[in-house]
């Protein structure tokens, strides 16, 4: 089968088009002929060899699989071949999806979302999963809390802002203003111009000082820090980013902080599937590519601005 591996750890041009054996499925996992993925910032940092996850090479990335179980192995129950499915692949613990064929444990693969093309389901695992594990899981919103989503025109971003809707909280969200439409439509209550304007105080004046009871960072860096002061006593901030900042004045507002690490479990993307299926999130793509075309997708994320998720087409 067709892979796009790398071999060496560097920029974008060390993806490389390779052939491998089609992989067999072990006890209890399955083969999925892959239809579509999609690309992750995870991606190209491990790619750059600055990421956490300990890896071997040479190594297959890409965390997202929308396609169809081509075969079981022993002891599989759960699904049968021809089944449509999705999932995220763990990072770094095998072959990824940038490839024709994914093997994975049947214990994180659950039925694609009915409405959806492979295309847009292959956008949601790893995004929406983060998104879940942020807000519900970690961050435990409430029906009537307010949150601040930075990035929110990003891949997990644009998935939080409408998980936090349908959880009943009004989102506050940051992003560039080209982007207000885009995030207003996906459910923000107030959009803000990072270049222009200081979320803290706007937030501050919308809320008449009270601030916010849950803050999830995408970006990193000293947001966090910066965020102590907008955040209601007793509240929770989640980061799925390094920080560079110190967080102890958020001891003074008793605040719960969460450094968070998505693992793989079904339910999650059986609660997105309700969700989508019910029409209450949707996908964000920001383009389809050939899969021969993943650096190309590579230098666009690292370069910012990219509107929801790039997906990739292993057929071409």
């Amino acid at each position: 089968m067709k892979v796009m591996a790398i071999n060496r750890f560097g920029g974008p041009e060390v993806l490389e088009l390779q052939e491998i054996p089609i992989p067999k499925p072990g006890p209890k996992q399955v083969l999925v002929k892959v239809h579509a993925t999609s690309v992750n910032p995870v991606d190209y940092k491990i790619r750059q060899g600055t990421s956490r996850f300990p890896v071997k090479l040479p190594l297959v990335l890409g965390g997202d699989v929308s396609g169809v179980v081509e075969e079981l192995g022993p002891g599989v129950t759960d699904f049968k071949v021809g089944d449509e499915v999705y999932y995220s692949p763990g990072l770094g613990a095998g072959p990824g999806s940038y490839a024709e064929y994914n093997v994975t444990r049947e214990e994180i693969v659950s039925f694609k979302p009915e409405n959806l093309t492979h295309f847009e389901a292959a956008s949601i695992p790893l995004a929406g999963g983060t998104a879940w594990d942020g807000l519900i899981t970690r961050g435990k919103i409430q029906l009537g809390e307010s949150v601040l989503i930075h990035a929110g025109a990003g891949g997990v971003g644009s998935l939080a802002i409408q998980i936090a809707k349908a959880a009943g909280a009004y989102v506050f969200t940051t992003c560039r203003s080209t982007n207000f439409d885009l995030v207003k439509s996906l459910g923000a209550d107030c959009a803000i111009d990072y270049h222009s304007q200081d979320y803290t105080e706007v937030i501050l004046k919308e809320t008449k000082g009270k601030g916010v009871d849950l803050v999830y960072d995408t970006v990193g860096g000293d947001t966090m820090s910066k965020c102590v002061g907008l955040m209601k006593p007793y509240g929770r901030m989640v980061s799925i980013v390094n920080t560079t900042d110190s967080l102890n004045s958020a001891y003074m507002k008793n605040l719960t902080v969460h450094f968070e690490m998505s693992p793989r479990y079904r339910f999650k993307l059986d609660a997105l599937r309700t969700l989508l299926e019910r029409k209450q999130i949707k996908p964000v793509i920001d383009s389809i590519l050939p899969l021969s075309q993943v650096a190309e997708a590579h230098r666009r994320l690292e370069q910012r601005g990219v509107r929801g998720k790039i997906v990739l087409d292993p057929s071409k």
